[in-house]
Formats: structure tokens, sequence, C-alpha cells
């Protein structure tokens, strides 16, 4: 009688976790159809749970961005990181989207009193354009680096005010080039009290969006920081550069390069934030994946934000596990 017992038990257990799991009714529901109490309801979903005849799958095609994600902090390098779709063909629309993800990264961690330094950039400039906060922050924004006027990307000191307007908080900004004309000048600018206040408090800064950025010639927002003719980026690339980071020409192996132009900077130096919490690499595109690379073996980055296609090339060129 007891095994007869038990047996409609199991039945009944069963037809309890079929109508909720897969029917998608409520606890109530079912304790009305089947004349149960709700009590005795929720005790079979919860014996049925405890029995193991309760096993939920979730399949999204986010699944395997979060497999990519996992693979790009395994090394070690990065403390997070994420990873969004790459649209086929539209180069512009896959930032977009990567800019938009960057922005919900970011805002995630956001507190009242947070320093935030910010580079230029075009993935920056995007992130900008698409970060739609809920609520306003008490907060600082400020450069890494001095500014080119002439385009939206490169004008370092705009995306500072519109960051800290969008933000409901308070923008300081340099107003200095950021290459100077020899180095007795760039020591000068950078000696500068107003200057010097606002690039001592991006060292303490405790979140940094910054762009990573390429040096091959197509598309190179570097370029549009400092103009050089083609013979002259051609050398840049025999020199060993791979990339710009806050404006800093770097190598393969994340050094900065011994080059002049590093020199001229009215800009603080990678390694100048080593100590701020959340630094946010921002980046897509074919033509940032070594940039990509040489950022993460140098540790300039503690979070990437780049789309699946890049992140894919990104693991494939430093040897680690695929998705």
């Amino acid at each position: 009688m007891e095994e007869m017992d038990d047996l409609e038990a199991l039945r009944q257990m069963h037809t309890v976790l079929v109508l909720h799991f897969i029917e998608g009714e409520t606890q109530a529901d079912i304790a009305e159809k089947l004349k149960l109490s709700k009590s005795k309801v929720n005790r079979l979903i919860a014996e049925g749970r405890r029995l193991g005849m309760v096993r939920i799958s979730i399949e999204t095609p986010f699944q395997r961005l979060v497999v990519v994600e996992s693979a790009l902090t395994a090394s070690g390098s990065l403390q997070a990181a994420v990873v969004a779709p790459t649209i086929a063909g539209n180069p512009e629309l896959t930032l977009r989207q990567v800019s938009i993800v960057a922005g919900y990264h970011f805002l995630d961690g956001l507190k009242d009193g947070d320093v935030i330094a910010i580079t230029g950039g075009k993935a920056v400039a995007e992130f900008v354009e698409n970060l739609k906060p809920v609520r306003t922050y008490d907060v600082k924004v400020v450069p890494l680096t001095g500014g080119v006027q002439g385009k939206f990307f490169t004008d370092v000191n705009n995306l500072v005010s519109k960051l800290a307007a969008k933000l409901g908080g308070q923008a300081l900004v340099v107003h200095a080039p950021l290459f100077a004309e020899s180095r007795k000048q760039r020591d000068m600018l950078m000696d500068m009290a107003s200057i010097r206040e606002v690039f001592d408090l991006s060292r303490r800064a405790t979140v940094a969006l910054v762009g990573i950025g390429s040096i091959l010639a197509t598309g190179s927002s570097y370029y549009d920081l400092h103009p050089q003719a083609q013979q002259e980026r051609e050398r840049l690339v025999k020199k060993g550069v791979v990339a710009e980071f806050m404006a800093h020409l770097i190598q393969e192996d994340g050094k900065l390069a011994d080059l002049a132009l590093n020199r001229l900077l009215v800009a603080i130096e990678p390694g100048e934030i080593a100590r701020c919490l959340r630094i946010i690499g921002v980046a897509a595109g074919e033509t940032k994946v070594r940039p990509i690379s040489a950022a993460l073996t140098g540790g300039y980055i503690t979070s990437l934000v780049t789309d699946e296609d890049t992140a894919q090339q990104v693991l494939k060129l430093r040897g680690e596990v695929q998705a």
C-alpha cells in the first residue's frame, strides 16, 4: 500500500512540475486545478528539485559570447570582458553596439565620488554619445591627454564636458595641445599649475575609459592626432610599433616605444594610472586585434569591451583557447 502511495505521490509531483516548469502555470493556478493547497504545491516543487527531477537548461544566442568573455578573462590579464555581437559588413554599427554595452559595463560599477578619466578616440566618442545613465552622479570627469581640435573624437576636452553633462558631474579640462613642439615646451606645459592639477587628478582616477588605437594607415585615429607622411607611418611599423594607447605608441610586448613622439606628449603615461580600480578599454574591428593584444600584454586595462569577431581574433593571435 505504501508503494502505491509513493507511486501516486511521484505521479502527482511529476504533474505539478510539468505544469509549473513546462506549461508555465503559477503555483496558485496549479493548486486550483489539482484541488491542492498552495503550500502542498510548493512542497511538491521543492521536493522535486531535491530529488533531481528538475533540470533547467538555458540556451540563448548570447551563450557563445559568454564563452568568449570567459576565454578572454581566463588568461588572468583581465578582471572582466564584455563582448558584443559583430554586425557583419557594418563596422560602424558594430562599434555602436560595442559602445552601448561598454556603457552598461561602465555604469554598473559607477558610484558617487568617482573620478573618471578618459582619452579621445572614435570608440570613446561613440561611448559618450550612446551613454544613457538613469540617474545623476556626483563625479568628476577629467582628460588623460591634451587635445587636438578639428574633429569631435580628437577633442578630448569636448568629450569630457559631454560625459560630465550626461552624468550630472563636474568637468575639468586641460587647455593644452596633445603634442608639444619640443621636449622643453612639453615639460613647461606639464608644469603649469592648471594642467598639473588636472593631470594629478587623472592619476588618482577610480575609473578610466580608454580607446585602443591602431597605427595602420587605413582608418587610424592616430594620424588625426599627429598627421604624418606615408613614409613616416611605415617607419613606425618598422620600429616595432603596433598600437596607440593614451596617445603613446606601444610595441607588441606592451612596452612604450622609444620614440621622440612619445616624449613630446602632453599626457600622462599609461603606467601612471596603474592603481586605477577600473580601466576599461573599448575597441572593435580587425585593425584593433594587435593593438588589443599589446594592451593586454602590457597589463594596461582591467576590462575589455569589444565585438565577437575581434575577440576571437585576439584569442587566436595570443594562442589562447577559442570559443
